[in-house]
């Protein structure tokens, strides 16, 4: 996934209430200033390496998993 639509993701998350429709993506909030998350799956861990995001004056931190097709967000 490129920078593109992770940005698009992360706009569209933040400007809804609801999980934006991101097809079979799924889109998991993750404790507030996390930028490393610990994915487990399939029985080992895997770490994801965020991305900082500027929307609306805010930030957040963004990373995708491709294994699970899982998009982590974080609120800086």
């Amino acid at each position: 996934m490129d920078q593109r639509q992770m940005l698009k993701i992360v706009e569209q998350y933040s400007r809804q209430s609801a999980s934006p429709d991101g097809g079979d993506i799924k889109i998991t909030r993750v404790p507030d200033r996390k930028t490393v998350f610990v994915e487990q799956f399939a029985g080992e861990g895997r770490a994801i390496i965020m991305t900082e995001y500027k929307v609306d004056g805010k930030i957040y931190w963004a990373g995708y998993s491709t294994p699970s097709q899982t998009v982590y967000v974080s609120l800086a």
